[in-house]
């Protein structure tokens, strides 16, 4: 019998696999990170680099595996590289938590002001101020995927007024989410705007002039979704005008450049797409490879699969 391959892209991740696949399946991990051409001629599950994976999805028909594994829950322009008849897999189990850590740590950064104390500090200044905080505040959130769950149940505890936005009206779980329809008339009551939406043409600046326009003075906007849907210029014009303030992992362009006047502006909090940049991903990604290989080698179907080309 053939054994399953299976290449990731760095030896850790091979041997962190390795400890999680039962030892009575016929599993080889190799290794191969798309700088080279594929030492295997038939690789069954590939795993390209995290945040990197161009060089391996455009070698694949050298392959043909039965499966693409990403490690990013994004995959904003896969279906354009990958070739005909494969199937791509996301990183869904995987960054939700740190993802949903990142979006509450940049909201309570914000509104208790910790970038002006961190300055502050450097100055060897003791000076307080009056912060926002996020208790009381409501908080309009736009998506209720998985990342969004988290961030929900994060929420929870520290009293806030929640509104969940997708693209129609239910109540899932419980929860009452709102529909995308109602997002004019909500804007105007969102002290804390959240973006966790994926990107697409779909969302592409979907928060634009008007929309930014219709929150209330002092609002705060935070993106953890995909930066293309904030309109960049709209959304550095109100910060200018000192309208409303920003605490932002994700940006449109990225890498955000080192003149972009982002850098510049004392009410924008910005970190550099780190969402999932938590040692938590290292055994979840290892964890959802063996499970993804261990269904191949079982005959079943793999889990996360969102293209098909």
């Amino acid at each position: 019998m053939t054994s399953l391959v299976v290449s990731v892209p760095t030896p850790q991740l091979a041997d962190d696999v390795r400890e999680r696949l039962d030892p009575s399946l016929d599993v080889d991990v190799v290794l191969w990170d798309g700088s080279a051409p594929p030492a295997h001629e038939r690789i069954d599950l590939v795993v390209p680099p995290y945040m990197w994976q161009g060089s391996v999805l455009r070698q694949l028909d050298a392959v043909r595996p039965a499966l693409v594994q990403g490690q990013a829950i994004g995959y904003d322009g896969v279906a354009d590289v990958l070739p005909e008849g494969l199937a791509y897999a996301n990183a869904a189990s995987v960054h939700e938590t740190a993802a949903a850590e990142l979006a509450v740590g940049l909201m309570i950064a914000a509104l208790r002001d910790l970038p002006t104390y961190v300055r502050q500090q450097d100055r060897g200044e003791w000076r307080g101020r009056w912060g926002t905080g996020l208790a009381d505040r409501r908080i309009v959130m736009l998506g209720y995927g998985g990342v969004a769950k988290a961030l929900a149940r994060r929420l929870a505890g520290f009293e806030v007024d929640l509104v969940p936005v997708a693209s129609r009206a239910r109540v899932e779980d419980g929860v009452e989410v709102r529909g995308i329809d109602e997002l004019d008339a909500l804007l105007p009551t969102a002290e804390v705007l959240v973006n966790v939406l994926p990107g697409g043409p779909e969302t592409r600046q979907l928060i634009d002039d008007a929309a930014l326009a219709a929150l209330p003075d002092g609002a705060l906007v935070v993106n953890i979704g995909r930066g293309p849907t904030i309109d960049s210029d709209a959304l550095v014009d109100h910060l200018r005008r000192g309208r409303i303030r920003m605490a932002s992992d994700v940006f449109d362009p990225e890498p955000l450049p080192a003149d972009h006047p982002l850098w510049s502006l004392e009410n924008a909090l910005i970190t550099p797409h780190v969402g999932g940049m938590s040692v938590a991903m290292r055994p979840r990604v290892a964890q959802l490879v063996a499970d993804q290989a261990t269904r191949l080698a079982r005959g079943e179907e793999p889990a996360n699969v969102v293209i098909r080309t």
